[in-house]
């Protein structure tokens, strides 16, 4: 059964937002632009900091590495985004702009996200810089389909503040100025600092809502979903303060929520679970896995999710279809029964691979370390394969001197966006082959 349309209590909470102006575009040492808020968001201090979903702070964090729940979503009486023109996608890009950041995203996300939210940012993928939308797909923020068309003015919103008459005059302005720009019209909206929460627009449907945990948390994720879906779609008003009518979603009493991809069509709810089974592969017992997820219509992925390989050892799992179910029903599979088998079995290798094993698994761990400790070149997959050794060595007690949260900031600074805007310049192949065997001795020498 689709599910209700009118239902969260999410809706009777008030939020609203504030939209600042657009900033001033600086430009890095080889003089190519870059957005003043995306350079204020993503700072070389701020990744310093890592991705909050990263951390590894949520439950079951030695498999779980993070959860994810998205809903697919697309705008009534407007075509879906391959069949829209031109000035429909920039349509589309106004109308949500304009909601998303005066609806009370934002103060929905700070309110009942459970995470820090403390402003709304808003990019023009169409503008952005290679380098830039790059990043956003090694922080899982935006899909690799979403970051292929370029280039973008940013804007700030701040939860719960009203919007100023300022946002619906950027909205046009960013509209205009997109017909003249390179790609189609594209963006994506950031909850920050924590990053909880995406909306890519104009992706393969109008909305794509995004909400990511640190390990296994797909309960405070979906609510938080459906909180935002609920402002987006102005359910409740006036309690959420926001300006302007909400978004009319397509939706058949029948179907469901429309999609652009039939195996989306009903609740529009695709949940996933990124997790590290380097045991499992090690015993040889990872096909065993597919096979099971398979039959259970899921789907395993890569580290990068559709078209991926599973560097490192990292797979998502993630569902397939959506129509006949209730997003509870979904969810229950996934939390209570597929994944938390997938962790036995993990666990339970890891144990037998220690116990019978532990000479060989000890090595392998151990010389992992020192490669990372010693090397003076490394590739991103040799980096993130090594990296996922020493995860293993950590979670099994092997390695005792490095910290988990060390080697997952590492798994995300050394992909080549990353580790270009941390040293402020753009580099070679062979000069980010450097530099990244650089950055990781460096974090990995004290410890």
């Amino acid at each position: 059964m689709p599910r209700s349309r009118r239902s969260s209590t999410s809706r009777r909470r008030a939020c609203a937002t504030r939209s600042a102006g657009s900033r001033a575009r600086p430009r890095n040492r080889r003089g190519n632009p870059v957005s003043g808020a995306f350079e204020s968001a993503f700072s070389a201090a701020a990744l310093r900091r890592g991705a909050p979903w990263l951390r590894g702070t949520g439950p079951d964090s030695d498999v779980v590495v993070s959860s994810r729940v998205r809903l697919a979503r697309n705008l009534a009486g407007l075509p879906f985004v391959r069949k829209a023109g031109r000035e429909q996608r920039d349509r589309i890009l106004s109308l949500v702009r304009e909601r998303a950041m005066s609806a009370g995203v934002a103060r929905c996300a700070a309110t009942g996200g459970g995470g820090q939210t403390e402003r709304m940012l808003w990019l023009d993928i169409h503008r952005c810089p290679a380098l830039e939308r790059t990043l956003l797909v090694e922080r899982h923020l935006i899909s690799k389909e979403h970051a292929k068309q370029g280039g973008g003015g940013a804007t700030a919103a701040t939860p719960g503040q009203p919007a100023p008459k300022e946002a619906a005059e950027a909205a046009t302005e960013a509209a205009a100025a997109s017909a003249s720009a390179g790609g189609e019209p594209r963006a994506v909206a950031i909850t920050l600092p924590d990053e909880q929460l995406s909306i890519m627009v104009n992706e393969e449907d109008h909305l794509r809502i995004q909400v990511l945990r640190s390990g296994m948390d797909l309960d405070s994720a979906l609510d938080l979903t459906d909180s935002v879906d609920d402002a987006l779609e102005g359910a409740g008003e006036p309690a959420h303060g926001a300006d302007g009518p909400g978004l009319e979603y397509a939706y058949s009493a029948r179907f469901g929520y429309l999609t652009a991809c039939p195996t989306n069509v009903g609740t529009g709810l695709r949940v996933s679970v990124m997790l590290h089974l380097p045991a499992l592969k090690l015993t040889g017992e990872m096909e065993k896995v597919k096979r099971a997820t398979r039959d259970l219509s899921l789907a395993v992925r890569g580290y990068y999710g559709e078209g991926s390989d599973a560097a490192g050892d990292f797979y998502q799992i993630s569902n397939q279809t959506t129509l006949g179910r209730t997003e509870r029903a979904i969810l229950d599979q996934f939390e209570h029964q597929i994944i938390p088998q997938v962790i036995q079995y993990e666990r339970h290798a890891r144990r037998v691979l220690v116990e019978r094993r532990r000479r060989v698994i000890e090595d392998q761990v151990l010389r992992a370390l020192g490669v990372l400790r010693h090397a003076r070149l490394l590739t991103p997959e040799e980096a993130l394969t090594l990296l996922s050794q020493v995860r293993l060595g950590i979670y099994t007690g092997l390695i005792s001197n490095v910290p988990a949260q060390t080697v997952s900031q590492l798994m995300l600074l050394t992909q080549p966006a990353h580790l270009q805007r941390l040293l402020d310049r753009e580099m070679d192949q062979n000069e980010r082959r450097e530099a990244r065997a650089d950055l990781v001795r460096q974090h990995l020498a004290g410890e």
